[in-house]
């Protein structure tokens, strides 16, 4: 008999000592909560650097604008030294998704039409060092806001877009999300910045 009686007391005990062990349910609530907490968490990180990027993205397309309306004229060095210098402030993000552009419009009198004057594009390695081409066709026209559309007078116009892609890419787009922003900034010395070879103000 008391050999049953200890079977039962110590069936009684574990009994007991399973009612109140509630480690498997804070386990469970981990298991459950953990994913949610990685997810905000990668999506906060990831969101934050979009912002700072998008932030960079502007500050590049002023520069740009603000470099070239700087000068009288400017020849190929200059235009590479302009976006190879205004690249440089998307450090320490990537260079190389970047696409920018840097034109001189004129404010036709007859239609208040902005047109291409000259027009160059840049892409950037991982260095930040920009390779220069053509950008927009010359004589093209380009939408400006209205409050800028002042009969005879030159603008310098700047675009830049950078592909954003995620790191983690679970919460924002994979594919990534493209950024861009424009300025538009009046030329500082003089009535517009001419292209060498050119030695003065043209209206294409």
């Amino acid at each position: 008999m008391k050999t049953v009686s200890r079977i039962w007391l110590g069936a009684r005990r574990s009994l007991r000592n399973l009612a109140r062990d509630n480690s498997g349910i804070a386990a469970t609530e981990f298991a459950v909560i953990v994913p949610i907490m990685l997810v905000m968490f990668f999506g906060t990180v990831e969101f934050s650097s979009g912002v700072a990027v998008d932030r960079k993205v502007t500050l590049l397309a002023r520069t740009l604008s603000d470099l070239t309306s700087q000068s009288i004229s400017v020849a190929d060095a200059d235009v590479t030294n302009f976006f190879t210098a205004s690249g440089k402030i998307l450090s320490p993000y990537a260079p190389t998704p970047t696409h920018a552009k840097i034109s001189a419009l004129y404010v036709d009198p007859a239609t208040l039409q902005a047109r291409v004057q000259w027009s160059k594009s840049a892409t950037f390695d991982s260095s930040g060092n920009a390779t220069v081409t053509s950008g927009r066709a010359v004589s093209s026209t380009v939408a400006i806001p209205s409050a800028l559309a002042v009969a005879g007078t030159y603008l310098i116009f700047s675009e830049v877009s950078y592909l954003y892609v995620p790191t983690i890419g679970y919460v924002m787009a994979k594919a990534g999300v493209n950024l861009s922003d424009v300025s538009y900034t009046r030329p500082r010395q003089s009535t517009c910045v001419y292209y060498s070879p050119a030695t003065a103000c043209t209206t294409l």
